[in-house]
């Protein structure tokens, strides 16, 4: 792993974390080339932010738990491939219930150059600090529907505000949200904003 790249559990204290790509638990319904390890990794700067992001959501109440950071390029063209493959409905009901996979990257929820391989993009949510529940949002990661776009209508008051606590705890300490993706947000001030990484999390 590169020098300027780390664990974030071992640089933001008290951060949860459930890398989805490394588990079955995902829209391709297997792991993912190149995620060997169920951790997050990031950049030092990302870090660094994601440190003053836990303390914003503990005074509100909240934790942070991540689902993924730092992306391997060939994850990136495993999910290009697996786009292009035919459909056998395994994960579609939860994930992309209202479209084809092959309108995946179209539609904007898949990138053939994804801020995750620059190693400043998260996605994350909020659990309760006082229960470990996480907070209810309406949706689930990587569900790859209009109801996952910020401003979404159809969800409920309480979810729509626990996404309106996650936007601003990031946002206030230099995210950029995506606005397809309640759960998206990249450091705005990313070290590598042109460059594409391809090492393996190990």
């Amino acid at each position: 792993m590169r020098n300027d790249f780390v664990f974030v559990d071992e640089f933001v204290a008290g951060i949860r974390w459930d890398a989805k790509y490394a588990t079955w638990d995902n829209f391709t319904g297997r792991p993912v080339a190149g995620y060997l390890a169920n951790r997050i990794v990031g950049t030092r700067d990302l870090c660094t932010a994601l440190e003053r992001a836990r303390e914003k959501a503990a005074s509100l109440g909240f934790g942070l738990l991540l689902w993924d950071g730092y992306r391997p390029q060939r994850a990136v063209d495993g999910f290009l491939g697996w786009s292009r493959q035919p459909e056998d409905g395994r994960t579609k009901p939860r994930h992309y219930p209202n479209i084809d996979r092959t309108e995946m990257f179209e539609k904007g929820y898949v990138a053939a150059r994804s801020g995750h391989t620059r190693g400043s993009t998260v996605d994350l949510t909020l659990f309760h600090l006082a229960t470990g529940e996480l907070a209810a949002m309406g949706g689930d990661h990587d569900l790859m529907d209009s109801i996952s776009h910020h401003g979404a209508a159809g969800i409920k008051e309480v979810e729509t505000t626990n996404r309106r606590h996650l936007c601003s705890i990031m946002e206030g300490c230099g995210f950029a949200r995506y606005e397809r993706e309640w759960w998206h947000y990249t450091l705005k001030d990313e070290p590598y904003p042109e460059t594409y990484f391809d090492f393996p999390i190990t």
